[in-house]
């Protein structure tokens, strides 16, 4: 979605860097570390280039997440990096399409899948953090995506 919402609106997208650093789930606690560090770097080096919207694919608060999922606790250095990072309109994806395995997804994530949103949802209102649910089959999450970036942009 990030790489499709960055071509229609003719701009850049940070996509999933923790996916250029790890290959699988067996990753450490400085592997999380570096991976923030790299994420918010890329957002750094990136914005200069964007075209009114910067789209990120994933953020700090996502490392977050999964470092406690994995491995049942997070650096403090990410806390300190997570207060680096803005974003001005946040998208939370429903778990009400298919699953669809990629490498890196838990092999038993079907299962997981609304457990691990509802963490995500956790960790965005624990921080007061607003966002838009994005529901529905690819077609319905593309328009309500556009229609919402759009609107973020008519009011720049």
């Amino acid at each position: 979605m990030a790489r499709f919402m960055a071509e229609r609106f003719n701009t850049v997208f940070v996509p999933e860097v923790a996916r250029e650093i790890i290959d699988s789930n067996n990753f450490t606690l400085d592997d999380v570390i570096r991976i923030g560090q790299a994420q918010l770097q890329r957002v750094e080096s990136m914005t200069p280039s964007a075209n009114k919207l910067l789209i990120c694919d994933t953020d700090l608060i996502t490392t977050r997440v999964y470092a406690q999922h994995y491995l049942g606790k997070f650096p403090e250095q990410l806390t300190e990096l997570e207060r680096l990072e803005h974003f001005d309109a946040y998208f939370l994806f429903d778990v009400d399409i298919p699953w669809v395995a990629d490498g890196l997804r838990d092999i038993n994530a079907p299962e997981k899948r609304k457990a691990m949103f509802n963490m995500f949802k956790d960790a965005l209102e624990q921080k007061n953090i607003a966002y838009h649910l994005i529901q529905g089959n690819y077609e319905e999450r593309s328009r309500l995506v556009e229609n919402l970036l759009s609107q973020f942009i008519k009011n720049l």
